[in-house]
């Protein structure tokens, strides 16, 4: 694949950071999206970065994805949130029939949703029915379709295994009409992703809108792209979101240092040696995470177009460095909000929501601390 392939994507990314940046307030306020800033998501092709060449899509390499991520969130965390959560979920187009798919994703708005795991489906003929209610649907408020990942059981109530005895999941997915939202999303950060709960009732979903994800046996299409999995691929896209968070905070506070003279003082912040170490340290310590992630990105993606195979060691890498990036992205918030003094508490300032977002991104699965026990168990086995 072309190395240069959604390219554009990047440009188009900054050129709406004015446009999101100016809807920021409304986000919050609306706790999802606003009309004009989906509209310009959906217009540029933003939805579609991972979506196969073959539906119209870019299929983009990932370090493509997270540069228009960390862009988009420059501007605001919740629409970025919002775009890499849609935006792999898109990737389970890999896995579903020509058709399917394009009945999914070419129907505008084309954009699908899902949340964790849970609950069960049971098998009937042509399909499966269930009734259950999932949370953590980040972007459902723009979406057309809604997925989950249930455990899948037989008419008879037990439950399917695969073959290595593990129980069968597979997604299901079906239009966002055929169930209810429910408006829970009442959270410190990232306020805008209206990441909330929906809930279906007795629903009949043909066997056709249903697939494994993440299993590579599964797959219709060939690009090395969906080998990666769409675990990895949050993974990455969602430590992107936390570098561009980190950037526009400490870009913020950089600027308000060449302005601000600090009380009682008799100089600008920015001739105070103090300051000037602690920028010096802190712009270190995010470029070093930028170019800790994107190298782990590219030496993975490498390697997995060249074999053909995404195993364990590139799985564990990822997740080693987008775990570490979000925790160092965490710092330099808290580094930048701490040196802006009493100016970062003010809601009209560049600060505190920034500060609130950074926070509820490494309260997040992809920046749980346990993941650190699971590469250095990896590590000390000598895989």
């Amino acid at each position: 694949m072309d190395a240069n392939v959604g390219f554009d994507l990047v440009e188009r990314a900054r050129a709406l950071a004015p446009l999101i940046a100016g809807e920021a307030d409304a986000i919050e306020q609306a706790r999802r999206l606003t009309a004009p800033v989906v509209a310009a998501l959906i217009e540029n092709g933003l939805y579609r970065t991972l979506l196969p060449q073959s539906l119209g899509g870019a299929e983009a390499p990932p370090e493509i994805f997270m540069q228009v991520l960390e862009e988009i969130a420059k501007a605001d965390a919740s629409t970025a949130w919002c775009l890499g959560q849609c935006s792999v979920c898109a990737m389970i187009a890999a896995s579903l029939d020509r058709d399917t798919a394009h009945e999914i994703f070419n129907a505008p708005p084309g954009i699908l949703a899902w949340g964790a795991i849970a609950h069960e489906a049971r098998a009937v003929e042509g399909g499966y029915r269930v009734t259950a209610r999932w949370d953590f649907a980040s972007g459902s408020r723009q979406a057309s379709w809604l997925g989950a990942h249930v455990r899948i059981t037989g008419a008879d109530g037990a439950p399917r295994k695969n073959a290595d005895g593990s129980p069968q999941v597979r997604t299901i997915l079906f239009p966002v009409a055929s169930a209810v939202l429910h408006d829970v999303w009442h959270a410190i950060g990232l306020a805008g992703t209206g990441t909330d709960s929906y809930e279906a009732c007795d629903l009949f979903i043909p066997e056709r809108f249903t697939a494994f994800r993440d299993v590579p046996s599964a797959l219709r299409e060939t690009g090395p792209l969906y080998k990666l999995g769409t675990g990895s691929a949050f993974s990455l896209g969602f430590a992107a979101v936390s570098l561009g968070v980190a950037r526009a905070t400490l870009d913020a506070t950089i600027a308000l240092a060449r302005g601000k003279h600090q009380s009682l003082a008799t100089k600008a912040m920015r001739d105070n040696a103090a300051v000037q170490g602690l920028i010096g340290r802190t712009e270190g310590d995010l470029r070093a995470a930028r170019a800790y992630l994107y190298a782990t990105a590219g030496a993975m993606w490498r390697d997995l177009t060249a074999s053909g195979e995404f195993r364990e060691p590139h799985r564990s890498a990822v997740r080693l460095a987008s775990t570490w990036t979000i925790h160092q992205s965490a710092k330099v918030v808290d580094t930048a909000y701490h040196m802006a003094g009493a100016t970062a508490v003010f809601r009209n300032n560049p600060f505190e929501r920034r500060f609130r977002d950074m926070h509820a991104i490494a309260q997040q699965i992809q920046a749980r601390d346990t993941h650190y026990e699971d590469v250095g168990r990896a590590i000390l086995a000598g895989d």
